[in-house]
């Protein structure tokens, strides 16, 4: 049944596509959300089927050669977490748009055609079964074709910073896939198959080859040093888009297929942690510097979004060197970071629909005129900083403390983790900042003549809201 049941979960999104792609332009909004709301259901319905069934992992071959399996599906407590994220959060991206992409938008007054969401959906799709693919062939695959819609969606609006700032995140992320490509043909060469099961079997060169191959592929994704360029320029994109490629999916890959190869691969060299917690640690001091000059709200979200990444990385390469809290707080932060910084991004997209700008130095007042956006504002600035009762506190806690309980045997750690925590102390003083410049006093003149959000647009925030406080809580239940 979870096989039938993932595969049909895979399939919707695909078949919108092609229907979104065909229909007429005004229907094409209602298709997308509609088939987005099927997935979504059906990665609900797999998660209720995998928690009956007593929460055991089980992996299916759905194509093989000759024996040899090239795709398949593994259903475990990461992969139905992580999967039901990506596909409700493209429900909610799904509905937002309906609201953003009108000719009511002051910044971008645009009726949002088939193209836009027959990508969304196909994007959609692509997420899903790369989260659920048990083949390191059946990841590159759609590893690909994100990297495909990716381009096709941040050049949406045909201008020509939009299509450079797309070719960029292709070519880049598109260099990055070369480690997948190197380790795939590693590991068939040493086992004779593409199952990242057989990851365990690997050891010497092999095992570095492979993992140092997955770890640049995952940098490219995630927009880690050296390969971060592409992820500020692709703002350029529509703000749901930015939302959904650039918080909730898109940059969670690179940190997903790590994640993956970990615990399959269950005996990971220690020198690949040492690389991911060296190049995490100068990423995250990096991305911070880079946004603190940012006036442009969606700029800085992205220079935050390349930190936070940082400490998944952090986090994954923590486990690498046996921390099984670090492993699970890392999870839980791709859980958990996906729905504060869609929340950031959609309230930006907030402000360009009814202010015409999203700068910040132009935004004041805003809880008088519109205190859900206040309370947006203020809620995912909380939730990115890391402050309780927030899902992002217990998202970073674990971290900090794993990587300080393992300091006691290694004392390198300690000078990483003092610096992680000063950023974090730091990233929350300058969103603090933000916050009292943007959302009390008396509204600027851009707020004062904002006009009011579109209801789907609303709901979406509201919803987003009540997951950046209540999804640790499913996070913890469900990884526990």
């Amino acid at each position: 049944m979870m096989e039938k049941i993932a595969l049909t979960t895979l399939l919707l999104p695909f078949i919108g596509a092609l229907l979104t792609a065909c229909l007429p332009q005004c229907r094409a909004r209602i298709v997308c959300t509609l088939f987005a709301l099927l997935a979504t259901l059906g990665t609900v319905a797999l998660g209720w089927q995998f928690l009956t069934g007593g929460k055991v992992a089980e992996t299916w071959t759905l194509v093989s050669y000759h024996g040899m399996a090239l795709f398949g599906f593994t259903i475990d407590r990461i992969s139905t977490l992580i999967v039901f994220a990506v596909v409700f959060l493209g429900l909610l991206v799904s509905l937002y748009s309906t609201g953003y992409l009108t000719t009511g938008n002051r910044e971008h007054p645009h009726d949002g055609g088939n193209r836009y969401y027959a990508f969304l959906l196909i994007f959609i799709g692509a997420m899903a079964g790369l989260v659920l693919s048990s083949t390191l062939l059946g990841q590159l695959l759609f590893f690909e074709i994100t990297g495909g819609c990716s381009w096709a969606l941040i050049g949406y609006y045909q201008t020509p910073k939009s299509q450079r700032s797309a070719m960029k995140a292709l070519l880049i992320t598109h260099v990055a896939s070369l480690g997948l490509y190197l380790a795939a043909a590693t590991l068939f060469l040493n086992t004779g198959t593409f199952e990242l099961s057989a990851l365990s079997q690997l050891s010497g060169s092999a095992s570095y080859i492979v993992y140092g191959g997955i770890l640049f592929a995952a940098w490219g994704k995630s927009a880690q040093l050296p390969l971060q360029a592409w992820l500020p320029d692709a703002m350029e994109a529509p703000t749901p888009v930015s939302a959904y490629l650039h918080a909730a999916s898109m940059v969670k890959v690179g940190v997903y297929i790590f994640a993956r190869a970990i615990i399959e691969g269950g005996n990971v060299p220690h020198v690949i942690g040492w690389v991911g917690i060296v190049m995490a640690t100068i990423t995250l001091i990096y991305g911070f510097m880079m946004y603190l000059p940012q006036k442009d709200m969606k700029r800085l979200l992205a220079w935050s979004t390349i930190t936070q990444l940082a400490y998944i990385f952090l986090a994954l390469s923590l486990a690498v060197l046996g921390s099984k809290e670090a492993f699970d707080g890392g999870i839980a932060y791709i859980f958990n970071h996906a729905f504060a910084k869609s929340l950031f991004f959609l309230v930006a997209g907030a402000f360009s629909y009814s202010c015409g700008t999203r700068l910040l130095p132009k935004l004041r007042g805003v809880i008088g005129k519109s205190p859900l956006l206040g309370i947006g504002f203020c809620v995912a600035a909380l939730a990115i900083a890391g402050v309780p009762p927030f899902n992002g506190f217990f998202s970073k806690f674990p971290i900090f403390a794993a990587g300080f309980s393992l300091s006691t045997h290694d004392w390198a750690l300690i000078p990483v983790m003092v610096l992680v925590l000063i950023e974090s102390v730091a990233s929350f003083g300058w969103l603090i900042y933000w916050f009292g410049r943007v959302v009390p006093g008396e509204p600027s003149p851009e707020v004062a003549q904002m006009s009011p959000l579109p209801l789907a647009m609303r709901v979406v925030l509201v919803v987003l809201v009540v997951m950046s406080l209540c999804s640790s809580v499913i996070a913890a239940l469900w990884l526990n």
